[in-house]
């Protein structure tokens, strides 16, 4: 008897390899993509540019695609069918037990080979992001943030926002990111 009321599984293609991304990686994790899709998404309104958030998928060559959690293109026109075959100018991985190796790691050589200027790799748990810029075609890490709310710490930083490279116009709050 089939399975009527079973989801589509979704999956990433790399070097020959199939890599299932269900399921979902929890409320946590979608509320932070939400918080930067949605922070992204209001300041490029009147832009040629368009952000996505784990729905679109980013093809690196014609047999090997990604879906990153956030991702912010410039080139609409690259996009067709639900895949996207470009260089966006920014993404952004949030961790979950299940992917944290691979988008350190592979995810990481594969954006950077790729020429995506600006990653974001977002720490829940830890509330933390790390932000890594493409130099000489290697990631370096240039901004880590933990978020420390208590205005009475040494390290408070709340308020600290964040700007995109590409588009310093962008800008984020470390709050925003984990406000849920």
């Amino acid at each position: 008897m089939p399975l009527m009321d079973q989801e589509p599984v979704k999956t990433e293609k790399i070097d020959g390899v199939i890599y299932n991304m269900s399921p979902s990686a929890g409320f946590m994790h979608s509320q932070i993509n939400g918080n930067i899709y949605h922070a992204i998404k209001r300041q490029i309104k009147n832009s040629v540019c368009v952000v996505s958030m784990e729905n679109l998928d980013l093809y690196l060559s014609d047999d090997e695609y990604l879906i990153p959690d956030v991702m912010l293109i410039c080139d609409r026109q690259r996009i067709k069918n639900d895949k996207y075959k470009g260089v966006p100018r920014f993404i952004a991985e949030t961790l979950s037990p299940g992917t944290a190796l691979r988008d350190r790691t592979i995810k990481l050589e594969k954006y950077a080979k790729l020429g995506v200027d600006e990653y974001w790799i977002v720490l829940p748990k830890e509330r933390a992001v790390e932000i890594y810029y493409l130099e000489e075609g290697r990631y370096q890490l240039k901004e880590f943030y933990i978020l420390e709310e208590d205005e009475k710490d040494e390290h408070y930083n709340a308020d600290q926002v964040m700007s995109l490279r590409a588009m310093p116009l962008v800008t984020i709050g470390l709050k925003e990111i984990f406000d849920y």
